[in-house]
């Protein structure tokens, strides 16, 4: 149980736009009244003029519901110009889609970008401008503030309204996939201290603060249950290498090998020596049959971290693979220059992330198969704390979420230019879910997309109304 718990119980300026854009009327001051609702959501968000990816426009639903834009026209300052966009292209709220439009017209030096309804004559948003892009005419903020020139093109994701790093704005938006929350456990399966989540394919691993591993199974309704098969019934009894002590276990994640290839568990301390930080990243086997599990290995980072207060360590855990760090030139802390994973022999394929719940920092390392370490990353969430981190693969993107402390916030992060992570967005907790003390967050993976969006889970610390876990949405 973390303090959070304990807690609630108790209870740039950028630079601007010089030459002001010619913005069309309904660029800022919205649509005629006669409109929808939810199409008078959708904006031009984002216009690529020169580059790799010139002759782009991007459109970005600022709204609380799914609006389905197939069909819908593009233009530029030529009315003969027309792009349609094809079937199926839906915009999830909060969610980004970029459209080139090379094939059918340019941008120019002194252009305009017009979406349309499919009639081609109600016009939804437009953006003109008289200067190529610089990188990006980005909105800042996405789908709400003006535009200006950004350093970065951010196609697909939330635009760089930073100073020209990489930054996304730290307003939070709305959350991108809907406000509705369903419970997806039975009632009083788990209790109270239900904390980080991990999901591979059919199965959804949890990490229980009083030293429990999970092995939950779909429940054929949306939600999970406990596994019934090898002795996951009641969750298994986690102890450190030899067969002792019993880990504050918070975060678990795996590596690219899956489960085969063995859990990892970040703890914060020996709930036997409850009084003292014990910042570990534990190892285990889950393929036996026994009801307990006994670390295989232990990597012991409290010397190598700022002291924190013993329940307020290492709260999420999260591993990202070599591949996906050398193709965005991830620079190593430890070298000052491009992270080479041949440098650090034999380890787990990647670098695992762990979040501090006291700092809201984030820390990369390199975990050798030695059970020695190398810290090869260090940065602040920009929240107070961090309770979960997860690499989303589809996205590219790094998850760091805080519990009910900071509202429920999310953020995403992602390697900038300078190769370092960097905010992308910020996010609000769906408002159809009160302020949950929500420690553990999992997103599906690809293959569960459907119609624009996936699953996403949620479990809550304290177990409120009886229910731990709970299922929400997110655009794909």
């Amino acid at each position: 149980m973390t303090a959070s718990t304990v807690r609630r119980r108790r209870r740039v300026l950028s630079r601007l736009l010089v030459a002001v854009p010619l913005l069309a009327a309904g660029a800022l001051t919205g649509v005629p009244a006669a409109h929808a609702a939810a199409a008078d959501d959708v904006r031009v968000n984002e216009v690529v003029t020169t580059g790799d990816v010139n002759d782009s426009i991007e459109l970005y639903n600022k709204g609380t519901a799914t609006v389905d834009v197939s069909g819908w026209i593009l233009k530029d300052d030529d009315t003969s110009h027309t792009y349609k966009i094809a079937s199926g292209n839906t915009l999830a709220p909060g969610g980004f889609r970029a459209f080139d439009v090379s094939g059918k017209f340019g941008l120019g030096s002194k252009d305009e970008a017009r979406l349309y309804l499919a009639d081609g004559k109600t016009l939804v948003d437009s953006f003109a401008w008289s200067d190529h892009s610089d990188a990006s005419w980005s909105r800042c903020a996405d789908g709400t503030g003006t535009f200006k020139q950004a350093a970065t093109v951010t196609l697909d994701r939330a635009n760089d309204c930073g100073t020209g790093g990489g930054g996304g704005s730290t307003t939070p938006a709305v959350w991108p996939g809907g406000s509705t929350v369903a419970t997806a456990d039975g009632s009083n399966v788990f209790g109270q201290d239900l904390s980080g989540l991990y999901q591979e394919g059919g199965v959804l691993w949890g990490a229980q603060n009083s030293g429990k591993l999970w092995r939950l199974v779909r429940d054929g309704s949306g939600g999970w249950k406990p596994d019934t098969a090898g002795s996951w019934s009641s969750g298994k009894t986690l102890r450190f290498p030899g067969g002792s002590g019993s880990p504050d276990s918070e975060g678990v994640t795996l590596t690219g090998t899956g489960s085969a290839g063995g859990a990892f568990v970040a703890s914060e301390r020996n709930g036997d020596a409850s009084g003292t930080s014990r910042l570990s990243v534990l190892k285990y086997d889950v393929s036996g049959t026994g009801s307990s599990l006994t670390a295989t290995k232990e990597w012991n980072l409290t010397s190598d971290l700022p002291s924190t207060g013993s329940n307020l360590g290492l709260e999420g855990i999260t591993w990202i693979p070599d591949t996906a760090l050398t193709a965005t030139a991830f620079k190593d802390a430890s070298t000052s220059s491009a992270y080479d994973p041949a440098r650090y022999g034999a380890h787990s394929g990647g670098v695992f992330f762990v979040g501090v719940e006291g700092t809201g920092m984030i820390y990369g390392y390199v975990l050798a198969d030695s059970g020695t370490y190398t810290r090869v990353a260090s940065f602040s969430s920009g929240m107070s704390g961090v309770m979960e981190l997860q690499w989303e693969p589809q996205a590219a993107r790094l998850w760091a979420v805080c519990d009910n402390t900071c509202d429920g916030q999310h953020r995403t992060l992602k390697i900038d230019t300078s190769g370092a992570f960097t905010t992308t967005a910020t996010y609000n907790r769906p408002t159809g879910m009160p302020n949950y003390n929500n420690e553990g967050f999992s997103l599906a993976g690809a293959d569960e997309c459907a119609a624009g969006s996936k699953p996403v889970y949620w479990s809550d610390d304290t177990n409120d109304g009886g229910h731990a876990l709970r299922r929400g949405a997110i655009a794909c």
